[in-house]
């Protein structure tokens, strides 16, 4: 089916963070225009799209390559995790390497670590971690536990840590989007495979966020055996993060980012995938997102070079 380009946004194109910088503020949260990309560009693709769900993709510097389902929003289970991780850098910021603040494990998400009904990363009463392992246990096992633990410890309460969590998406322009708690376990978390991916290109540009989800395991003190990401897609060459979600009311969602190169430079693709296999269970939603996702980036690897080559040919040939 051919690609329905992304409409609604401001101006009708897709949203890119400015490269200008700033605090916890917001300041750094303004947004500049970016178009769709070339039709000639598009039309060279003919991407394999998922046949249910909603998906969008955009190439950084180049544009939008479209999006496929009815804009409407829908359950993002652990994407959710990524506006969460994009929140407590902006109000924690990381050196490059640092560790940041150490932080201490309250009883709640101790007890919450031994959840059967959740992800949760294996954490204890009274342990001291810093704050980037802390983002790396709530990025790759998806500790919800531990997504809740940075709210309180950022906000004082989750509830209070949501609202910071809505005002960042406003500030981005994800104007479908509601956030209803900090880990995404709630299906009142909602959002858009559009707004998702306007949220993957802004928190790419925090090198603390951008160097936890390309990692593949983490350790954590007094554990022999390493927590592992959950995100398979990073066993794929060029794959560069980002994160899976998956319930059984959110069907299986990834967002995800790769380095696609066409000899001359690397170009950052993202894409969102949402709504897999919706109704089934989160096993089930999560293999069928990977595998969706995984069949796009084998057509972009494949085709998306000779499509930006022949585009910038045929342009340059008509100066």
């Amino acid at each position: 089916m051919a690609a329905v380009l992304i409409a609604g946004c401001t101006g009708g194109g897709l949203l890119a963070l400015s490269d200008g910088g700033g605090s916890g503020n917001g300041a750094s949260d303004v947004v500049a225009q970016q178009a769709s990309a070339p039709r000639a560009v598009v039309e060279r693709l003919d991407l394999p799209w998922p046949r249910e769900g909603q998906t969008a993709i955009a190439v950084e510097k180049v544009g939008g390559l479209g999006a496929k389902g009815a804009r409407q929003s829908v359950p993002i289970a652990s994407l959710t995790k990524v506006m969460t991780a994009y929140v407590i850098l902006k109000d924690h910021p990381l050196e490059d390497g640092g560790g940041g603040p150490s932080i201490e494990v309250d009883e709640r998400a101790a007890a919450e670590a031994h959840s059967l009904s959740e992800s949760t990363a294996p954490v204890r009463e009274g342990q001291r971690l810093s704050q980037r392992k802390l983002l790396e246990l709530m990025l790759l096992p998806s500790g919800n536990n531990v997504a809740r633990l940075l709210a309180r410890w950022d906000a004082g309460s989750q509830q209070k840590f949501v609202v910071k969590m809505n005002a960042a998406a406003e500030r981005l322009g994800m104007a479908d989007t509601t956030y209803t708690g900090a880990s995404g376990i709630e299906p009142t978390t909602r959002s858009t495979a559009a707004d998702q991916l306007k949220l993957a290109r802004a928190a790419m540009k925090d090198p603390a966020l951008r160097a936890t989800v390309a990692l593949r395991s983490t350790s954590l003190p007094g554990q022999a055996e390493p927590v592992r990401n959950t995100n398979q897609l990073l066993d794929r060459p060029g794959v560069i993060g980002l994160k899976t979600g998956s319930s059984t009311p959110a069907g299986g969602n990834l967002m995800w980012a790769a380095e696609i190169p066409d000899g001359k430079k690397q170009h950052v693709v993202y894409g969102v995938v949402l709504s897999q296999r919706v109704g089934t269970s989160p096993a089930e939603g999560n293999q069928a997102a990977l595998e969706s996702s995984g069949r796009l980036l084998d057509a972009l690897q494949q085709k998306l070079p000779a499509a930006l080559s022949a585009y910038g040919s045929g342009r340059d040939g008509h100066r």
